[in-house]
């Protein structure tokens, strides 16, 4: 039994003069409520580096807009050239070249325009991603209103996050600390899009896996897994927010490798990894199946990737999605395929006498 009498709770006002702080070898006043100080540990987060700026040549940068100009030029006298022709044949040839003309300048300013439109999108949102990863590390409290304030804007034309961005709204006024508003912006806009990320994922895992399995060329096999990552990328940065263009898509691939290089690609240590050599499934797989799986699980850590990367707020509040999370039912599937299959192979049991 132990010696200790136990004492009942009592209530006190902190700013008591009769509540003082116990010390050792300091004896208390008589009559006075004593107060230990427990141990406090103090936990420090470590918020995620963004990915390291892409370098580029001050010689490359000379070289493309030289090329450009002279491509750019040349284009231009051969239409110049074409309409001046035109004119010389008939007028009304020469107005419809100069019509036809006026469309394409038309045209290429407007898709112009665009590719600059999405290129400053993504550009935005790896600013807030860096912004909001400051804030968590410094606690910077304006700095998280204002990254909060621009997520809503983008947020604006999501009907989805209707009720995320008028509860969100409610707590701008209040007494948050700076990484506590990061966090509760995160749970608050990122849960539902981080829910269709992951499904998103693990649907074009699953239709690699299965294509890849059943496609009779490889060929076909590389052109369906290309054009089904392209597709991902696209999806997951118009749900985040981005409208990447062709020049957007080629930066956000680009970003998207850089950060599976980053990581170690994919990685040997994951839980799904170690599952499926650990028991010794691929071994049990036909070849095709297997090569269904494995492609798969590439499709899925790119995708993860590329969540990471177009995500505008890293992972704070929220977990990080696994590749067990994205790609859990491509083992089983392919299992039930295979023994399925061995079922219909195998050769009719002999009726006993």
């Amino acid at each position: 039994m132990s010696d200790r009498i136990p004492r009942r709770p009592q209530a006190f006002r902190l700013d008591d003069p009769g509540v003082v702080l116990g010390e050792e070898g300091r004896a208390a006043p008589r009559g006075a409520v004593v107060v230990t100080p427990g141990p406090v540990e103090i936990v420090q987060e470590v918020a995620p580096l963004p990915l390291p700026p892409a370098k580029t040549s001050r010689w490359g940068k000379l070289f493309w807009t030289g090329l450009g100009g002279l491509v750019s030029l040349g284009i231009g006298l051969a239409v110049t050239k074409l309409i001046e022709d035109l004119f010389a044949r008939a007028d009304w040839l020469g107005y419809v070249g100069l019509g036809f003309a006026a469309a394409l300048l038309l045209a290429t300013f407007a898709i112009i325009g665009r590719e600059a439109f999405g290129l400053m999108r993504l550009r935005t949102l790896n600013h807030l991603r860096e912004q909001a990863a400051e804030a968590l590390a410094k606690d910077d409290r304006r700095l998280a209103e204002s990254v909060t304030s621009e997520l809503l804007v983008l947020a604006a034309a999501s009907p989805r996050l209707f009720r995320a961005r008028t509860e969100l709204s409610g707590h701008l006024g209040a007494i948050i600390d700076g990484a506590d508003l990061i966090r509760l912006t995160e749970r608050q806009l990122m849960a539902p899009l981080d829910a269709e990320a992951t499904r998103l994922v693990s649907n074009a895992a699953k239709r690699v896996s299965v294509v890849t399995a059943v496609s009779p060329r490889a060929a076909v096999d590389l052109i369906f897994v290309l054009l089904t990552a392209v597709g991902l990328v696209r999806q997951l940065a118009l749900l985040y927010g981005g409208r990447p263009g062709a020049l957007g898509m080629l930066r956000l691939f680009r970003q998207v490798v850089a950060h599976l290089a980053v990581t170690g690609g994919m990685a040997a240590g994951d839980s799904l990894i170690q599952q499926v050599v650990g028991h010794g499934i691929a071994a049990k797989l036909s070849a095709r199946l297997g090569e269904g799986v494995v492609n798969g699980l590439l499709t899925a850590r790119l995708g993860i990737a590329a969540i990471e990367v177009t995500r505008p707020l890293p992972f704070a509040a929220l977990p990080a999605p696994a590749l067990k999370d994205v790609a859990a039912g491509l083992i089983s599937r392919d299992e039930a395929k295979e023994s399925a299959r061995d079922s219909l192979k195998a050769p009719p049991a002999e009726p006993q006498p």
